[in-house]
């Protein structure tokens, strides 16, 4: 079968870097901030088939996709966010509709009634803050560099009670003492209760092919890197902070799960020879990372599949090329290059 290559949709947030997803594309920089490439059918940018004679939109040829692909270029952070369950994003959804919020206004939360849950896989090394940390590494860390105040409230008010102060109350007088990531926070949001918010939770550095998985009222930032992110074909998210666009405090705190968990990181274990699958804890998606090292063959075993080449060349795929498989299809590979194969459920 011929390869049924995918146009991505590019969006420039204000965040995104100048130059990683253009060199991806092989194109030109603009001077604008190119954040995220999207590779799906949701209605904030719906991808293109590539056909001999044109294009056609990608729902027209695999159907509505129940998942989305994102490559993300971070540069500078993103707003500290969580994503809501089906059920609250369900009544969010009918609330809002209820009020008269159109979906296109920026005061929107709920743009449609499905959970969001993302995987991200570093591309190259990327940062980010993701879930609470245990309550006692963090009243050892306010001991190291002095948040007296923030260990007050942590010890005698509960992480839950915390947060609340911190994104509640303000401007705060922010430690002086810091982190660099944290320093470089304080910087672009002098006095942001957000900030005290970071120094509760885990800081990440990902190494290339690592991974967060972000369930439901998972609370995260990233703040820099390229990755590759797949996660239901949702747009709900609840922003508290470190951005421009709509904040709902008290929405995030009823949505986001302010309870310590373990280190988020997750590593991928190889199922087969060169490929790496990713574990989830939903059954709405899945991913694969796959080492071509010759030859090498795959056969779309769900009702559509994306697959991306992010290095080398595999014959039929290329870096910076993306295409379809719909169930049954095969595509074959030769050559070096790394592929990511993704699909959801349908």
């Amino acid at each position: 079968m011929s390869v049924q290559l995918l146009r991505g949709v590019v969006q420039h947030y204000e965040w995104g870097d100048q130059q990683a997803i253009p060199n991806f594309l092989h194109t030109e920089a603009d001077a604008r901030p190119w954040a995220e490439l999207w590779f799906g059918t949701h209605r904030s940018g719906p991808s293109l088939v590539k056909t001999p004679s044109g294009s056609q939109p990608l729902s027209s040829y695999a159907g509505e996709l129940s998942f989305l692909v994102k490559i993300i270029a971070a540069a500078k952070p993103l707003s500290l966010q969580t994503h809501p369950t089906d059920e609250q994003a369900a009544s969010g959804y009918q609330q809002e509709n209820e009020i008269g919020i159109s979906l296109d206004s920026p005061l929107r939360i709920y743009r449609d009634s499905s959970a969001k849950p993302e995987l991200l896989i570093a591309l190259t090394p990327f940062e980010a803050i993701c879930g609470f940390r245990p309550i006692d590494e963090t009243l050892e860390l306010c001991t190291r560099f002095g948040w007296t105040e923030l260990a007050n409230h942590l010890r005698e008010d509960g992480l839950a009670e915390c947060v609340r102060w911190a994104l509640t109350t303000g401007p705060h007088q922010l430690p002086t003492q810091l982190p660099a990531w944290a320093g470089r926070l304080a910087t672009m949001y002098p006095g942001n209760g957000g900030v005290l918010v970071a120094l509760l939770m885990h800081h990440v550095k990902l190494a290339p092919g690592q991974a967060l998985f972000l369930g439901a009222g998972n609370a995260h930032a990233y703040l820099g890197g390229t990755g590759l992110e797949v996660m239901s074909a949702s747009d709900n998210v609840v922003r508290a902070a470190f951005t421009r666009k709509n904040v709902n405090v008290d929405e995030f705190l009823a949505v986001a799960a302010i309870a310590p968990i373990d280190s988020p990181v997750i590593a991928p274990s190889e199922t087969t020879t060169g490929v790496w699958q990713y574990p989830v804890s939903t059954p709405r998606f899945g991913a694969q990372r796959i080492e071509v090292i010759g030859t090498h063959q795959i056969k779309a075993t769900h009702h559509a599949e994306i697959v991306i080449c992010t290095s080398g060349d595999a014959g039929a795929l290329t870096h910076g090329q993306a295409c379809i498989l719909r169930e049954g299809e095969t595509l074959s590979l030769t050559g070096e290059a790394t592929l990511f194969r993704t699909w959801g459920t349908h």
